[in-house]
Order: C-alpha cells, then structure tokens, then sequence
C-alpha cells in the first residue's frame, strides 16, 4: 500500500472507546498507514461512534455528517463508522446514513487496513446484522477465557505481539499506538457486562463480561510508562467483576498494588465501580496502597428503594451512606463522583425528594445528572407509567441546580488543604491539573497560579487557596520536589 495513504482517527464517548481507537490506531499503522489528527488532512476518517444515548446516537451522526462534509473539499475520500453506535445498528445505520462509505463492527477490527483499503478502492464492505453479543460466550464466567479467543473484544490486544509491531517497544508493546501526548491513559481492564439494568442497552452491543489477564494489564501499562505516561486509569463496564471469569473475584487487589509498582507510574486510578459490589478488601486497597488513587466513581443512578428495583439494581440512601462512610473512614479526602437518572418510569415526587436527601448528604465531589428517555432494547422502554418529557425536564433542571451547587460547597471544603496535582497542560491560559480526586475530563481540575516552569507531566504539591465552582485554585508549596526541580531549570 502506498506510503501516502492517510487515516484520521475522530473518537467520540467514553475513555473506552478512546482505548478501542488506540488499537485500531495500533493495527493500521503496523500495516503502513499514516496516522493524522485533522480529518481534512486524511484519505479516510475513521469516526469511533458512541451509541449509549440518544444525546450520544446525535453527536456521533453529527461528527460522520461534518467529516463527510470534507470530501470534495480537501484530501478526504472517504468516512468510516466504527464504534459502538456502528455495531449497534450495523445495516440499519448504513441504510440511515448513506454518508457514511462504510460501517464496521467489532468483528471488522482485526482486519481493519484491508477494511479501509476497500472502501478508499471503491469497494464496498456490506455492514453487518446487528446481533445479541451476549450470546458469544457462555453463559458462565468460568468458561468464557477460552471462548474469549474466537470473539472481537475490542481493546484486548494481545500483549506480545511480532517485533516491528504497533509501536515497538520490546516485547511488552501491545497492540495500541497513542494518539496524543497526554501524561494520563487509560487502560482496558475488561469489557462487557452481565449486569441487566433496565435502561441499559449496553450488554447487548458490548457482550458478556470478560477479564483482561493480568499480565496483559501490567505489561501495557509498563509500555505506557516508556511513553511518558504518569496515570493509568482502569475502565470497563465494570471493574468491580474484575477476576470472577478468571476465578478470583478479588484479582483487582492484588493487581493494582502490582501496577502502581511499575517505574515510572505515579498514580492509578479505577474507574466503573457497582456499589452493590463493593467489598471490603477492595475499599481497603483503593484506601491505602501508595499510588493507587482514594477515587470511587460509585454508578449510584438512584436513591430511592422502588426506583432502584424497577431500575434492576440494588441498595438505598441509607445503604449508600453507610459506605461512603466507610470509605471516608479510611480516606476521609477521598474523591467520590456518580451518576444519577431522574424522571425513570414510575418515579414520585417522593422517590425524587429521597434522592435529593442523599444528594444533601453524601458530599460528592462530581454529579451527573440525566434525564430519562427511553433506550430501545431495553427492558425500561416496555414500562408503562412514564413520567411526562416536561416533568422529566422540570426534574432534570431542579437536580442538576442542586448538584451544581453541592459540588461548588464540596469544592470550597478542600480550601486550606494540601493537594498532589498532575500538571496536565500548559498555556496561555494557564498552569492546569488534576488533583487525586479527580479524574480526566469529568471532575474538574485544578488551576495552578504561579506554576510558571511547570510542565506536563510533572507532579506538584499545592495549597487549594480558591474554588471556581467545582474546579481547585491552587497554589504550588515552594517545597515540592517535582516544582522545585522544573522551576529551577
């Protein structure tokens, strides 16, 4: 294949499809491609779609119709979908959206080059029948490892892989080529998931739950530290079934002291965790092992006991304090952020006045609040007793106020304390980074004033002097190694 031939890589989602356009990334370059940031600059434009929710569905539509935009206009050629949304719909979003010249699913991945050379030919690759991927693998966890290697589960490529292969690195490099700079990446710690929420489409599209071995997960994330990176953080639909496939459900102790060990690692982070499966070993590990961030990103969803059955879940307010109790016990700065649906079918003024009384109490750090709409697939769209659009509205509205205020009161909590801030851009526009409670891109940053000399990368302890809303202002203690150090270059 020609040298000149380019793809640009849009990634739309959720940091696990950031990790799924690292390894296609990965696969292509291995096979010649040049890989570019702009889209106007590519032959192809590859759009890795999130098909979640509807807001997500339009988003992704709305980045295949601007990239297809560019064709007749500069070097672009041609548009691909992949992602979620592309496997979702597979034929039906082909039909749809005769803009896009191709749509892949998960099984197109490891033939991903010839895919594009295809369609970049003129060729047409025919999109696929959607199908239930949760009946790819059995239906017990301990039979799926074996099974797992006759199925596309993106974001699993393997370990070892031919010398010359995708970036070299020694025979830790997996299949996977960064896409940016940025000191913070994520790593796939599984995928799938056998929960069966109600308004949750996702198991459908994503499949079974199946664990990434361990030595897969350490190895990448040593490669990822002879890239620079300084935090790793762990995703899957969740990693608290990390290990039940591989027959240790509390494997996730034991690795993540594993990974924070790894040379160059400064942090590790989880991601995804179900609170009606938290443990008490798993808390003790995220409390108090160096490096492993005191982060609980806890899919809470609700408060209320009936709206949490209908949701297919499980625990109350109550329930739900007592383990936030639990973990402030052992980590009383821990950083706690979650999700919540508001307007779910049958939901009362009481379900959502029980769910405002835990906002009240549970001091989160980060809130996100949706308005329920119905998901087709799922079991949530046959209820009866739906709530009206403009109720929905009116209580998307009035949580969402009352969590922007909470977190901006939680924010001001941490004035006068000590935080370790990864410095994660510099700019005009200032010194920006992230402190151990907080994660990329969803919960605020931290704004360093007087960080002149810092660069990415670089670890610093600060002094929180201000709020601005939910972010940190900071500034950086004279005594810290890591400013010290860069400040006197």
């Amino acid at each position: 294949m020609p040298e000149s031939r380019t793809v640009a890589l849009v990634t739309l989602g959720c940091a696990r499809n950031e990790v799924d356009s690292e390894e296609l990334a990965g696969r292509l370059e291995a096979d010649g491609w040049k890989l570019v940031e702009d889209a106007e600059e590519a032959d192809v434009a590859v759009v890795n779609t999130c098909g979640f929710v509807e807001a997500a569905k339009k988003d992704s539509v709305d980045a295949l119709l601007e990239a297809n935009d560019l064709k007749g206009h500069g070097r672009t050629q041609a548009v691909v979908a992949v992602g979620c949304m592309a496997e979702r719909y597979g034929k039906e979003l082909a039909e749809a959206l005769p803009e896009a010249d191709g749509v892949l699913g998960f099984d197109d991945y490891a033939d991903i080059s010839d895919r594009l050379q295809t369609i970049l030919s003129g060729g047409v690759h025919a999109a696929h029948t959607p199908r239930d991927r949760r009946k790819l693998l059995p239906i017990s966890p301990a039979e799926r490892q074996e099974a797992g290697a006759a199925v596309a589960l993106p974001g699993h490529g393997p370990a070892d892989l031919p010398e010359g292969v995708a970036p070299a690195s020694g025979p830790r490099a997996p299949l996977r080529r960064r896409l940016d700079g940025s000191p913070v990446a994520s790593v796939k710690l599984a995928s799938g998931c056998d929960r069966r929420c109600s308004f949750c489409a996702i198991p459908s599209f994503r499949g079974s739950f199946i664990s990434r071995r361990p030595s897969d997960v350490l190895n990448e994330t040593r490669w990822l530290a002879e890239q620079g990176v300084k935090e790793v953080m762990l995703v899957s639909e969740n990693n608290t079934s990390y290990g039940k496939d591989l027959g240790d459900i509390r494997l996730l102790e034991s690795l993540l002291p594993n990974l924070a060990d790894v040379d160059g690692i400064e942090r590790v982070r989880v991601s995804y965790l179900q609170p009606a499966e938290m443990r008490p070993g798993l808390i003790d590990v995220l409390t108090s092992t160096p490096k492993v961030m005191p982060y609980f990103d806890l899919s809470f969803q609700h408060s209320a006991p009936n709206v949490l059955r209908a949701m297919r879940r499980f625990g109350d307010t109550d329930r739900f304090l007592e383990l936030l109790d639990t973990i402030r016990s052992k980590a009383p700065e821990a950083g706690v952020r979650s999700n919540f649906i508001v307007g779910f079918p049958g939901e009362t003024e009481a379900d959502l006045a029980e769910l405002e009384r835990f906002l009240n109490h549970a001091r989160l750090d980060a809130i996100g609040v949706f308005g329920y709409s119905d998901e087709e697939g799922t079991e949530a769209a046959t209820y009866e007793n739906k709530v009206d659009e403009d109720v929905v509205a009116e209580r998307l509205a009035r949580v969402s106020r009352l969590a922007e205020e909470l977190v901006s009161q939680r924010a001001e909590e941490r004035v006068g304390s000590t935080v370790r801030v990864l410095v994660e851009s510099v700019d005009e526009d200032g010194v920006y980074g992230r402190a151990a409670h907080q994660a990329p891109e969803t919960d605020g940053q931290v704004l360093l004033t007087g960080g002149e000399g810092l660069s990415a990368g670089r670890m610093v302890d600060a002094k929180v002097v201000g709020t601005e809303g939910v972010d940190l202002v900071a500034e950086p203690l004279p005594g810290s190694p890591a400013w010290s150090e860069e400040a006197a270059r």
